[in-house]
């Protein structure tokens, strides 16, 4: 067992049956009284989040998960393909667990996997990705770049808001977490 003092961002804690991650964690030493330790903590299975407070010194239960390197190779009906780097080992993943990561996978793209006892927990992706727009509406004459923005298609068929002075073919950076639109990218 573990105590509050090895609480850092994204440990898995095993709190009544379930796997939660630590998002974001402090150490709070008040004038008067004991310290304690606050934690964001969000389910690993559903992506539902909850503060929690632990007294300093607290026995915790941190889970062992397997990070790993893989290799996104294709989508199967709801389900994803993907290839261990190391071992060039094929696993399917299902939808629900890969989540809004597919709105920003691109195939032979590499991801990270989180593994509990062989069973994929959720997909992490890096934190921005390249994306080329595959449809937009054409920017009217004296647009500007301060001008407002409109919705473009991504090649993954996901919808992002950009700028309107860009066109269709452009290469756009789009950030994974938010979905936001980071600038373009010039060959």
């Amino acid at each position: 067992m573990a105590s509050t003092a090895d609480i850092k961002n994204g440990v898995v804690l095993s709190i009544d049956g379930q796997l939660w991650t630590v998002i974001e964690f402090q150490h709070v030493k008040p004038g008067k009284g004991g310290a304690f330790v606050r934690t964001k903590l969000k389910n690993v299975t559903t992506g539902k989040t909850v503060d929690r407070t632990y007294n300093a010194g607290a026995k915790i239960d941190i889970t062992n998960v397997d990070r790993r390197d893989y290799q996104y190779l294709y989508q199967d009906g709801a389900d994803f393909v993907f290839m261990d780097t190391s071992d060039y080992d094929q696993i399917t993943i299902p939808g629900p667990v890969v989540g809004e990561a597919a709105n920003f996978m691109l195939e032979n793209q590499n991801v990270t996997v989180a593994l509990h006892e062989g069973s994929p927990l959720y997909v992490e992706l890096p934190a921005s990705v390249v994306l080329e727009i595959t449809y937009t509406e054409p920017g009217l004459q004296g647009d500007r770049s301060t001008g407002g923005t409109k919705p473009a298609t991504v090649e993954t068929g996901y919808q992002i808001q950009v700028p309107l002075f860009l066109e269709t073919g452009t290469k756009v950076k789009v950030d994974t977490r938010t979905g936001d639109y980071l600038g373009r990218v010039n060959d």
